[in-house]
């Protein structure tokens, strides 16, 4: 059932409220721009492209997609951009300017998660394109042009928020990495090779009593395959995969050297495949944590990669991973610097929390705002009171 806007909104298409400006655009070809290197952002659909020595558009202005595949997933991706200053747009974006109906802020917010799927028209296998028409015919709820204002407002507070505290994380995390190579890379401690604290584990699962398969990526560690490719990836018969259990480290040898490797922790056991290289520490001579940070080291990393490029296929067998040397101290210090680079990655997490609290909170608000479901009590000079 669809929900009654109030009186004194109009419910109207995008191409009686608003402004298309697609005469504004500038189709440029990326060669031509590297030849005109300057300080005006050129942008497409999703984002800015490059900037360049001149430009056509200089106000606010809202911008949508004309074609891509952004369009399948409003919920991560947003649909519009909002744009200030000057700058330029290709041709595979729509601009929208304010009128007296409708602000371009008003028409950025309203659809920047919002389906369009019944508008859009098939380009080939996951491309869709919206064109002048269909956009034109996209129905938009408009509120009085104070109340937009008021509300825009209050998600520029919540944006601004959200982008404040994605800027204390980056900040931290530099000086995380800063203190991981202060402590670890340059500890002056004596290095000794890998192999001296870990033991590779083949373990299979030939009883068939693990169940749950799991994978390792290079940004979010071990997860489901189906969290990471939408289906369960795995063969039917388990029984000659291996078996890994919480503490124990895995990698996929293939794809090591671009970060595939990670300590098990969010499970107590599970299986991988046998392409996999499990291995686990003796935790007499090495700290787990200390190991894991320094596996995020771009020491690490680097030696990682310089092993990976000594072998025919860009691959890291166990050997080879045990022959590369790490910064070792002895156990009570490692312990040390693990604890007080726990503590920091602990904050990181914290405010990563932080911010997907603020982002669904935003979007919740958004739902019930812009749909007139909330409203805004506004004082004579259209504030909120």
């Amino acid at each position: 059932m669809t929900r009654k806007s109030p009186p004194e909104w109009i419910s109207t298409t995008v191409g009686d409220a608003c402004s298309i400006r697609n005469d504004l655009r500038l189709p440029i070809s990326r060669e031509e721009r590297v030849k005109m290197d300057g300080p005006y952002p050129y942008y497409g659909p999703t984002g800015q492209l490059d900037a360049i020595t001149d430009f056509r558009l200089d106000g606010t202005f809202a911008l949508i997609g004309e074609d891509g595949d952004h369009f399948l997933d409003v919920e991560k991706k947003p649909q519009t951009i909002l744009v200030s200053g000057k700058f330029n747009v290709n041709n595979h974006a729509h601009v929208i300017e304010s009128t007296d109906l409708c602000g371009a802020e008003w028409f950025y917010n309203y659809f920047r998660h919002r389906s369009i799927k019944p508008f859009l028209t098939r380009q080939g296998a996951g491309r869709y394109k919206l064109n002048k028409a269909a956009l034109q015919e996209l129905p938009i709820a408009l509120p009085p042009p104070q109340e937009q204002a008021a509300l825009n407002a209050l998600f520029r507070e919540w944006d601004t928020a959200i982008q404040k505290t994605e800027q204390l994380i980056a900040a931290k995390e530099r000086h995380y990495s800063h203190e991981l190579s202060r402590l670890i890379s340059r500890g002056q401690h004596p290095h000794v090779h890998v192999g001296i604290f870990v033991e590779e584990v083949s373990a299979r699962n030939r009883g068939g009593n693990e169940a749950r398969v799991l994978s390792v990526t290079n940004s979010r560690g071990f997860v489901l395959p189906e969290d990471q490719f939408e289906r369960r990836v795995a063969s039917a018969d388990l029984s000659n995969y291996k078996v890994v259990h919480r503490g124990q480290y895995a990698y996929n040898p293939s794809r090591i050297n671009v970060g595939s490797i990670a300590r098990l922790d969010g499970w107590d056991d599970g299986v991988l495949s046998p392409m996999y290289v499990v291995f686990r520490l003796d935790e007499a001579k090495a700290d787990s944590d200390y190991f894991l940070h320094w596996l995020n080291s771009h020491e690490a990393r680097q030696r990682i990669k310089n092993s990976a490029q000594g072998s025919v296929r860009e691959t890291v067998s166990f050997s080879e991973f045990a022959a590369i040397t790490i910064p070792l101290p002895d156990i009570n210090t490692q312990t040390a610097i693990a604890r007080y680079l726990n503590a920091m990655r602990d904050e990181i997490y914290l405010l990563g929390r932080s911010v997907s609290a603020l982002k669904t909170q935003k979007r919740g608000l958004m739902q019930k705002l812009l749909t007139a479901q909330w409203r805004l009590t506004l004082n004579p000079d259209g504030e909120c009171t």
